[in-house]
């Protein structure tokens, strides 16, 4: 048993000098998390920015302003982004419409997450924007505001805060759904770890890196939503 135990740490300490210290492989790990958060951030960004502009459109309808041809719009890009693999987007986008375009992968993939995430965003927008009570409206109308001024002087600034959870629930399905980027050959986290496996043909300890990675830093932004949601929780009680 001593032998067995023994050749194998000796085994795993060769293929762990092998898969991260040769030719400083560790490092390809580190340049794939900045491509991982680069993406995430700035897929991020765009989801919000195209999240909050559709849950304006389509909370519309319920304060007397719907515009039906955009509205149609706006809920058929929920339907069909919602209803479709991100994949699929990803390889659409790069393979299709950006096909004969000079353009960085990465912009490329942070456009295709941001395009995917807005749809969700939306969502959950609108739900923040009709969680907050319709009297907050009508009391914004009658000291004088427009609508657009009520919704981002009243209401917008209570729904973000009730939504602010489900936000960074969505910011860790973001980071994740990442991972997919390699099908278009962008050099993020996942991709790094599977290039050290190609190389040293030991998938244990490379893809190990990479979960544990991914891990560490959906338990930081966990921690930090229980942290916000406390403080929330503490503001609404005073």
């Amino acid at each position: 048993m001593s032998t067995f135990v023994a050749s194998a740490f000796s085994t795993l300490k060769e293929n762990f000098y092998n898969d991260f210290i040769v030719d400083n492989r560790w490092k390809w790990l580190l340049e794939g998390l900045g491509v991982t958060l680069q993406i995430t951030f700035m897929a991020t960004l765009l989801g919000i920015i195209i999240g909050l502009l559709l849950a304006l459109v389509k909370v519309s309808q319920f304060h007397g302003r719907k515009i039906p041809v955009l509205s149609q719009l706006v809920d058929g890009y929920v339907l069909v982004i919602r209803g479709t693999p991100i994949v699929v987007q990803l390889l659409i986008i790069y393979y299709v419409i950006f096909a004969s375009v000079a353009i960085d992968k990465v912009v490329v993939a942070a456009l295709a997450f941001g395009l995917n995430s807005g749809a969700y965003v939306a969502e959950i927008f609108r739900a923040g924007i009709q969680s907050v009570d319709s009297g907050q409206m009508e009391a914004g109308r009658s000291l004088g505001l427009g609508y657009g001024m009520s919704m981002r002087k009243i209401i917008l600034p209570q729904a973000i805060k009730n939504t602010l959870p489900a936000l960074f629930n969505e910011l860790i399905t973001l980071l994740k759904e990442t991972a997919v980027a390699g099908y278009i050959a962008v050099a993020d986290l996942t991709r790094a770890g599977d290039l050290i496996r190609a190389r040293t043909f030991d998938p244990l300890l490379p893809l190990l890196a990479v979960a544990l990675i991914y891990l560490v830093i959906v338990a930081l932004l966990t921690r930090v939503m229980r942290l916000l949601e406390r403080r929330l929780a503490r503001s609404d009680h005073r």
